[in-house]
């Protein structure tokens, strides 16, 4: 096919990316990648955002400004957008169901911090079970408390259940198979055969909860995610067991939360996400010693960047040469898309997807 007119323009927020973006844009001289001060308001970006036909956005909800996020509001103002990228597997900075409408693709990067969300999971259940920021707090503050004041528990043989079984769950089933953990499952998206091939026993979240020695979250916050664990998910958990989160904030109840831990019910918690991030220094949580508290850095490592920028820069340049991006998120919008493609470009996009 004959390639669009050139150039072709990308926009982002000055949030932090690899180098490697940069890189491979600088590559292909057909491609302008802008970068907008996340301060900047819209009137005085009005041309780059008029002419933009792809914009790159965060995934995470409190980096980026309200006004900056993938909406109705900002379509009306980007008449050649053609689509719309996140920084991660979650698009909660993106109104797809306004993206769809205008003809405009979201599409993720799903897949890309895998490895690096699987490994802090990991990391929060040896920790919270080994108590090991409890006893380094206590180790540089005081002492006289005996080595049995600090002691932990083993995650070898216990049982583990997941929600959610995508690229993440699967990765933390493969590890825990390592410490001969059982894992058990429940993914409405999946069948019994595929959770099985995955490492997984497929089971209700009731059973889920009742049976796990740790849960881990690792589904996509949505309609149906928000809050799916309160105080009654909480209360149906073993005593003793351990709440894992590195999904996204929202999906479990802080409340809820804080006051499994305080009456005991909960031997503690790892929490990656929060309903507001960073959460306040005075939270409850931030409190508490049988917690373990990071910053949505579950996958912030150099690997999972470089992936995030490498796949997003190659999936964006695919899309506008014309490809079907291989992370689509609402399918339902190619139709009106490729009218649009067609009007702005002179050319039908290959296929659809």
């Amino acid at each position: 096919m004959a390639f669009p007119p050139l150039p072709r323009s990308v926009i982002r927020l000055d949030v932090w990316y690899d180098p490697a973006m940069q890189a491979i844009f600088d590559q292909h001289p057909d491609y302008a990648l802008t970068t907008i001060p996340r301060d900047a308001d819209m009137h005085s970006v009005a041309t780059t955002l008029g002419n933009a036909h792809a914009y790159q956005i965060s995934s995470a909800k409190d980096e980026n400004p309200t006004r900056w996020r993938a909406d109705a509001e900002l379509l009306a103002q980007a008449p050649n957008l053609l689509c719309v990228s996140t920084s991660g597997a979650g698009y909660d900075t993106v109104d797809v169901e306004a993206c769809t409408r205008a003809g405009v693709l979201v599409m993720n990067q799903s897949g890309a911090n895998a490895q690096s969300v699987a490994e802090h999971t990991i990391g929060l259940m040896i920790g919270v079970s080994k108590r090991l920021t409890e006893t380094d707090r206590r180790l540089r503050r005081e002492r006289g408390f005996t080595r049995e004041a600090v002691m932990g528990r083993e995650i070898t043989g216990k049982t583990l259940g997941l929600v959610g079984l995508g690229h993440i769950g699967r990765r933390v089933a493969a590890i825990a198979q390592a410490f001969d953990m059982r894992v058990i499952a429940c993914d409405p998206a999946l069948d019994e055969a595929t959770m099985a091939a995955r490492g997984a026993q497929k089971v209700s979240l009731e059973t889920l909860l009742a049976e796990s020695d740790h849960v881990s979250l690792h589904c996509p916050r949505n309609a149906d995610t928000l809050e799916l664990i309160d105080a009654e998910a909480f209360r149906l958990m073993k005593p003793g067991a351990v709440f894992i989160s590195t999904a996204r904030g929202g999906i479990h109840s802080e409340p809820a939360l804080i006051e499994a831990l305080h009456s005991g019910h909960l031997a503690g918690a790892g929490v990656d996400v929060w309903d507001v991030e960073p959460p306040p220094l005075d939270h409850p949580l931030l409190a508490m010693p049988n917690v373990i508290a990071t910053y949505h850095t579950a996958g912030v490592t150099h690997e999972a960047r470089r992936n995030v920028a490498t796949w997003a820069a190659e999936q964006i340049i695919h899309t506008l040469d014309g490809g079907t991006p291989a992370r689509l998120v609402n399918p339902d919008a190619w139709p009106s898309y490729a009218a649009r493609y067609e009007a702005i470009f002179g050319v039908r996009p290959n296929a659809s997807p």
